[in-house]
This record gives C-alpha cells, structure tokens and sequence, in this order.
C-alpha cells in the first residue's frame, strides 16, 4: 500500500487529519502538526494522542520531519503591497501566509491543500490572492483553487469555503464535483432531545410563535414585530424589526421595512432545511424545535466521524467546530489530489507502485 507522509498545520481540532485518515486506498501518516489554541490542543490530543506542537511562527522549518503533503487552513490576514519591500517573502512577512512559504521553501513535499474563507477570493479586490498565487508559483509548484461548498459533499449546510492544490511537477487537476446535495437538518437531528440548555430563549421562541400566529391571520408575508421597545434613533426602533419564513423553510429576521434594504438580525433553519454555515461565533438554531443545535448536531454537521470525542465545554466545542473543516470536503479533495498526482507519474514510477500494491 503506498504511504504518504503529511503535516497538518493551523490544526485545530484535526479537521484536515480526519480527512486523511479516513482514505483507506493509501496509508496516510502525519509527522508533525502545529495549533496556538489550547482547547482546540486539548480535543486534538484526546482524539489523536498527539499534542500539536505550539507557535508555528517559533519553529525553524528544518525541525519538521521530511513530508509529501503540506495542510493548512490558514488564517487570512491583511498583505503587505509595499513597493519598497523586495522578495517574495517580504510580500508576505508578517502573515500567517509567510509560514507556510518559508516551509514549502525548505521541505519541498510533493503537494499541499489550503483552505481559507470565500471572501479571500475578492479580498483587496483581489490583490491578497493574486500575492498567494504569485508566492506559490516562484516556489515551483503548479496551483489549482475553486470554491466549494459544503452542502455539494453530503452534510445539511451550505458552507463555502476556498480551496487550493498545489503540485511540484506540471500536473493536471480538477476538483471533486461534490454530486451528493440533498441532505437536511432532519437527516442529523435527534428530535427526541429535550436537553434544556439547548433551548431558546424566552424572548426567541415567543417571537417565532407571534410570526406563525400572524401568519394565519395576515395576507402579509414579512410579519412586523412591535419595535416600541427600541430607542426611536436606533436601527431597529427607525425601520422596525420583520420576519419572513423563506421558500426553503428558512426563517429570518430583518431590520428595515419592505423599502428599506434588510438588514439580517436573525436566522433559524428547521427540520427541513439547510444550515447556514456554522461559525465560532454562531451556532444553528431550529425555529420548529425552538433550540439550537448540540455538539453531536454540530458534529455531524461538519462530517466529522462518531468516534470523534469533544472533553472541553460545549461551549469551546461549537467555536471548535465552527472553525474547523468540513470532512467530507477536504477528503474527496484529497482523493482526487492522490489520482491525480499517480496519474501524472513516470510509467516506471506507476510499475513500482502497482508493485508495492
């Protein structure tokens, strides 16, 4: 079987070794993995015994362990343009980015996959990726990104996120096209959970019961809430708060009336719905259960696998998760990384491997 040695860098809870972990067609080894996080450190070493090491910025690049695959979900953050500054490191310097160059500089492995926010596409109206690519292509490598999304791969949220792909030799590659959409929160949820920590507040569960109740009796279909209690001279006391139940069985809340443009206050999915993509700082609530989602609901709803245990709060496993990569995505990116890169092999190189199969 052939083996692949890979490094998982911005780790977070593992994600991305998940992912790789998960292919059985090859033998997929990490040697070295690196997060800041303490709690994101506490789940990664409970689900794989290994602590991340620490501060990637701190570590000299010829202290990793030799590898193929470079990982990383790297945080995006604002580029250097100065014309005074020369190199393609100085571009770069300062950034999260530049740690990932200077190791692909020293270690040269055969592939990488990055992973970052959709906004990074048109971020500087473009400058920040344009530096990226420009950084990756001088180190040698030939580089393919897309959007995906997550909903596109099996799991009941749309989610999209960037990806790159990056190979030492000119090969050809596309992305997987993620044929598997179609799934909903009912596919996920536990109905039967009446866990009391998971419910809605007060305030958010009688304002979703005053929106269906006005559904029955108005011809409208953005219901307006009583805003009497907002200060006259903010948003929501000038324009008003309204409701709206989508097409898709979305519910949202809106600051501003029907001429005014919507500002969203508030989102709740339902049993027969999508998720919008889950982040650190939101977690998904139900309108028709009147609860949020749990850790497990979360779990899943990022494709990570039952075995994958959470021993911090809820809490801190939500922002985890929400931080974190969608399994399911990044393996099929992976998989098809690996077809692509054996595809492109010398034909002794493809006798060799058939051999060791």
């Amino acid at each position: 079987m052939k083996k692949y040695k890979f490094i998982d860098l911005f780790a977070g809870i593992g994600g991305f070794r998940v992912a790789f972990e998960n292919i059985k067609t090859h033998k997929m080894e990490c040697v070295f993995s690196s997060e800041i996080d303490k709690f994101a450190c506490q789940v990664y070493e409970h689900n794989f015994g290994e602590y991340p090491s620490g501060d990637i910025t701190k570590i000299d690049a010829k202290d990793i362990p030799d590898f193929d695959i470079l990982a990383a979900g790297f945080p995006c953050q604002p580029f250097s343009y100065s014309g005074r500054l020369e190199g393609f490191e100085d571009k770069v310097r300062g950034t999260l980015f530049f740690d990932i160059v200077r190791i692909l500089k020293e270690k040269k492995p055969k592939m990488f996959l990055l992973e970052n926010v959709k906004g990074l596409k048109s971020h500087r109206k473009g400058e920040t990726l344009k530096t990226i690519e420009e950084m990756l292509e001088k180190l040698g490598y030939t580089i393919y990104w897309d959007i995906l999304d997550s909903y596109d791969f099996g799991v009941p949220q749309y989610r999209q996120r960037w990806f790159c792909v990056g190979f030492k030799n000119e090969i050809q590659f596309e992305f997987p096209k993620g044929l598997k959409g179609g799934a909903v929160l009912r596919d996920i949820v536990d109905i039967n959970n009446n866990d009391e920590s998971l419910k809605l507040s007060k305030f958010e569960s009688d304002r979703i019961d005053f929106h269906f109740e006005q559904m029955k009796v108005s011809d409208e279909e953005r219901i307006q809430h009583d805003s009497s209690k907002y200060a006259p001279n903010t948003k929501k006391g000038k324009f008003g708060v309204f409701s709206y139940l989508k097409p898709d069985k979305t519910l949202r809340f809106h600051i501003g009336d029907k001429a005014k443009t919507q500002i969203q206050e508030a989102y709740y999915s339902s049993l027969d719905s999508v998720s919008a993509s889950i982040i650190a700082t939101r977690e998904p609530k139900l309108w028709d259960l009147k609860r949020r989602l749990s850790v497990d609901e979360c779990r899943k709803l990022q494709g990570f696998p039952e075995w994958f245990e959470f021993n911090v709060s809820d809490a801190q496993a939500k922002k985890q998760l929400g931080n974190a990569v969608t399994v399911p995505v990044v393996q099929a990116i992976i998989e098809q990384m690996i077809y692509y890169y054996e595809l492109n092999q010398p034909l002794a190189n493809v006798e060799q491997l058939e051999l060791q199969i």
